[in-house]
């Protein structure tokens, strides 16, 4: 009898572990079929705007669409290059990203290290309320950064002249400077450096600058990084504030000046294939940034978070 009752719960352990492995071999089915489907929804576009880029103009207008080009059309890039200006919109832009990306870093890193690490009344407070304006939707800065730019703003004797036709990159540069999250961003990731480092570094003599570069940064490198990246990004999809600031073909970014290139030929009709190829080659770095670069993402964001 004990042995007829140990052979049935070894028959009904191995049959609980084969439902097991088949209720785990259904999950993983249904989670990657799910996630295929998911990627192929979110790739599609980009992958027929590739191919449209590629096709003829007759071809591009028949009404079922093909999802391969029969013949390959590589004359609609250089096509887009001189109906967009590229290359300037391509200049404008770093140089816009570059410059602001910088400052936006000086100015984050020392806020970041004041609200970790310095000791001052209303730190708290000042911190709150800075967290606070996060919750404000972005379109009511673009109005008030907009009238003070301007000088339409009560307490402004007089404009401030940003908006004069030889001063748009300052225009599009300092307004954005400040970003409140990559200031919280990079203070989670200096609390959790050890204070103790901090007050030995103290006893030793070593300002707070000299602390700061010799051992904050380089311990928050992956951060800097993301914040970096992030930033870049930013300033290459800005469209709103460069639309509003910058519209003169000398100071176009690379959103509203291929918003407002006309692809349009002599016979009036719209290149549609080489606007796709503009949008082509204007996607493509933040393709290559993310390819290449999403671990860095990844690690300073999630870095970031696990100490509040």
């Amino acid at each position: 009898m004990t042995n007829n009752n140990t052979v049935l719960k070894e028959v009904n352990v191995a049959s609980a572990r084969r439902s097991q492995r088949t209720a785990k071999i259904v999950r993983l089915i249904i989670t990657y079929l799910f996630l295929a489907i998911m990627a192929v929804i979110i790739i599609f576009p980009f992958y027929f705007m590739i191919i449209s880029s590629l096709k003829t103009m007759d071809e591009y207008r028949e009404n079922v669409p093909t999802l391969w080009p029969r013949t390959i059309v590589w004359d609609n890039f250089r096509t887009a290059f001189e109906k967009a200006n590229l290359k300037d919109l391509f200049l404008h832009t770093l140089y816009v990203g570059i410059v602001s990306t910088v400052l936006s870093l000086i100015v984050t890193v020392l806020s970041a290290f004041a609200f970790a690490r310095l000791n001052f009344k209303g730190k708290n407070l000042v911190f709150g309320l800075l967290m606070a304006t996060m919750m404000v939707p972005g379109e009511l800065y673009t109005i008030t950064n907009y009238l003070t730019v301007s000088g339409q703003l009560p307490f402004f004797s007089e404009p401030v002249g940003w908006l004069d036709i030889t001063q748009t990159f300052t225009v599009l540069i300092v307004p954005m400077l400040v970003s409140v999250f990559y200031i919280y961003l990079l203070r989670q990731t200096f609390m959790q450096i050890p204070n103790e480092l901090y007050l030995a570094a103290k006893v030793d003599g070593t300002s707070d600058f000299k602390y700061l570069w010799k051992v904050m940064l380089p311990l928050s490198v992956s951060t800097i990084i993301t914040i970096t990246i992030l930033k870049m990004m930013g300033a290459w999809n800005a469209y709103i504030w460069p639309r509003l600031v910058a519209n003169d073909a000398a100071h176009q970014l690379i959103t509203n000046g291929l918003r407002g290139a006309s692809f349009v030929d002599e016979f009036g009709e719209t290149n549609f294939p080489a606007q796709m190829a503009a949008v082509t080659v204007v996607s493509i770095p933040l393709f290559l940034v993310f390819v290449f670069l999403r671990k860095y993402i990844m690690r300073g964001v999630s870095r970031s978070g696990i100490k509040g």
